[in-house]
């Protein structure tokens, strides 16, 4: 078999697992896609990692429809990033969201590479902002720390400093000060048990940013 031969092949599968799920959908409920198509309404933006591993929907039981999603290497929030932004700005002034999830996950291959400086080519430049993070908050990387708890507790400091970044967007700023019902969360997932953690980063005010955000680094002074 030619190696185009089974490309088209492997593509065909996809179709056909496509198929089998979309009749899957409809024995469960003939009128899951009508109403699927007649609206969008999720109570959720997911922020999350790009990683094939962590499938935004699947690890919290959610159908489609019900979890608006933006994914990038390393879930980072950057105040550059307009496709970021406009997601944002879209989830909270059209769908009206009330939760915006930032999800890092442990084994993360591109905390890894921020933090070794290990080159992976592009994606060097947009890793720049979790080097930040590294240098920012080495001190809670020190060497009493095996590299795997480092690489782990880098993972979590990420999504902190990201859910950082969310609060001080304009878009949730301004969502906050028209009085409007946001709250951001910082979690972690567990590839090797597939459970989520809360990191105890939960705002939902302007006033609450900061006090949160250092509550939440203080656990790692001990």
């Amino acid at each position: 078999m030619t190696n185009e031969n089974k490309e088209a092949r492997e593509l065909e599968q996809l179709l056909a697992s496509n198929r089998r799920w979309a009749e899957s959908m409809v024995t469960q409920d003939k009128e899951f896609f009508a109403k699927l198509a007649a609206q969008q309404s999720p109570d959720y933006l997911w922020i999350g990692c790009s990683d094939s591993r962590v499938p935004a929907n699947q690890i919290v039981d959610l159908l489609p429809g019900e979890l608006f999603v933006h994914r990038n290497i390393a879930n980072v929030v950057a105040h550059s990033d307009l496709n970021c932004l406009a997601v944002l700005q879209f989830a909270i002034d059209v769908l009206k969201v009330r939760h915006i999830i930032v999800c890092g996950h442990y084994g993360c291959s591109g905390v890894h590479a921020a933090m070794t400086g290990r080159r992976v080519g592009l994606a060097d430049n947009w890793l720049r902002h979790v080097q930040d993070v590294h240098q920012k908050h080495g001190r809670y990387l020190g060497d009493a720390l095996q590299p795997s708890e480092q690489h782990d507790r880098l993972c979590e400091l990420n999504v902190i400093e990201q859910v950082a970044n969310v609060c001080r967007t304009t878009i949730v700023q301004d969502a906050w000060e028209r009085g409007q019902d946001v709250t951001v969360h910082g979690w972690v997932y567990g590839l090797k048990d597939g459970l989520l953690t809360d990191l105890n980063v939960t705002v939902d005010n302007e006033q609450a940013v900061d006090a949160t955000l250092q509550h939440a680094f203080s656990r790692y002074e001990k």
